[in-house]
């Protein structure tokens, strides 16, 4: 099950929130903070229809089949994109923070030069990681 293969923190509702209640939540302000948070769910969304979404402790969250891999918090100045299983991701360009033993994130501020290629490939690599987890 996952929650065998996950911590039980990381396995989320079965059932999908409405699409438009996590854009609703995505259009707050300031918009310059915002924006970054939207333009990074987006990316979460890309990947298939076997990816759900719903807001997880008030956070958009994306998974798969009900374990958690990836959200998006705002605060002030930054956002953080995380990862629940980010300890276990390929980091080749060392943008993921923390310490935790499973938790890892991604600050973003409106003047961070950040290649999209990379940040994208990185939400790549905990979907697939995901999906890989939840096959074994």
């Amino acid at each position: 099950t996952v929650e065998d293969l996950f911590d039980t923190k990381f396995a989320l509702s079965p059932h999908r929130i409405v699409r438009g209640e996590i854009d609703e939540w995505l259009s707050g302000d300031p918009p310059e903070i915002y924006s970054i948070a939207r333009q990074w769910f987006e990316v979460f969304r890309i990947y298939g229809n076997d990816v759900n979404e719903l807001l997880h402790d008030g956070y958009p969250t994306a998974g798969l089949s009900g374990a958690a891999f990836g959200y998006i918090n705002v605060f002030k100045f930054h956002v953080k994109i995380g990862f629940f299983m980010g300890a276990f991701i390929d980091d080749p360009h060392s943008l993921l923070e923390g310490s935790g033993k499973r938790m890892c994130h991604v600050k973003l501020r409106p003047e961070s030069d950040l290649d999209t290629e990379v940040m994208s490939e990185l939400i790549r690599r905990a979907y697939i990681d995901t999906k890989i987890r939840l096959s074994l």
